[in-house]
């Protein structure tokens, strides 16, 4: 909900009037699966976008003088939309200037497990939205896909980048979010006027989602395993693109960083 270097807020307030989040979890799935529901061994669920950890208690499971550590299990509740037994864990790190942002999944269970797991920090951007860019590590053609109903459809747009940077405008965003299957990049910074502001580092994130509200002062860096179902979805969440199939009694583990 806040992260802060010297009183400075780096991460959106929240403010409703725009949106009223600041940085949630997305988890068993990230963004929206078609008709908001499917299907495994011949039953349906129903599941909200991106997942419902987001909307969750977590439990404080360990504190140390820089780190904190968050779980959130399974439970009678989850199993009406995600019949699957889970422990999720959000393991906070600080060191000097960086914030690492660890995600642990384990299935508990004696089968298969599909999910998803992405992050959506947003950070407060004070200064006029235009003064803004994003630099990637690559000099890269960034490939975003475009949604129709929250899905993701075939329609795709080449963002040419510019000595490695894409200027921030909202007209980027007409059409919601950009949707990037697949980034070169594992470093991105957003750059203040030129000068470094914020950058995060994807390590082993193969998806990235962009994304801002019409003259809302904040962007959305998210780093993702997985993304919305396409038009074309079967409804099977072993099927689905992008998911990742965690095997009984085992856990993956993922992270992310951010450098103030």
């Amino acid at each position: 909900m806040s992260l802060k270097r010297n009183a400075k807020e780096y991460i959106w307030e929240g403010n409703p009037n725009f949106w009223d989040k600041h940085s949630p979890i997305l988890f068993p799935i990230v963004g929206t699966l078609k008709n908001g529901q499917y299907n495994y061994e011949n039953k349906s669920y129903q599941l909200s976008r991106h997942g419902f950890a987001r909307d969750n208690v977590f439990y404080v499971e360990e504190t140390f003088q820089n780190k904190a550590v968050f779980s959130f299990r399974s439970s009678e509740e989850t199993a009406k939309y995600y019949p699957f037994d889970f422990e999720l864990k959000i393991i906070y790190t600080l060191e000097e200037n960086y914030l690492t942002i660890k995600y642990e999944v384990t299935n508990n269970g004696n089968t298969k497990m599909p999910f998803s797991i992405g992050g959506h920090p947003a950070f407060a951007l004070p200064d006029t939205f235009e003064n803004y860019s994003l630099l990637f590590e690559d000099d890269e053609s960034l490939i975003t896909y475009s949604l129709e109903n929250n899905l993701l459809s075939e329609r795709t747009t080449v963002l040419k980048l510019s000595d490695h940077k894409l200027p921030l405008s909202y007209s980027l965003f007409e059409e919601d979010a950009l949707i990037i299957k697949k980034l070169e990049s594992k470093k991105i910074q957003i750059l203040e006027n030129g000068k470094p502001y914020v950058e995060i580092s994807l390590y082993d994130f193969p998806n990235l989602g962009i994304w801002t509200k019409n003259n809302a002062p904040f962007i959305c860096l998210e780093p993702w395993h997985g993304y919305s179902d396409s038009i074309k979805s079967t409804g099977n969440l072993f099927e689905k693109e992008g998911i990742l199939i965690l095997s009984a009694k085992k856990t993956f583990e993922t992270s992310f960083r951010i450098k103030i």
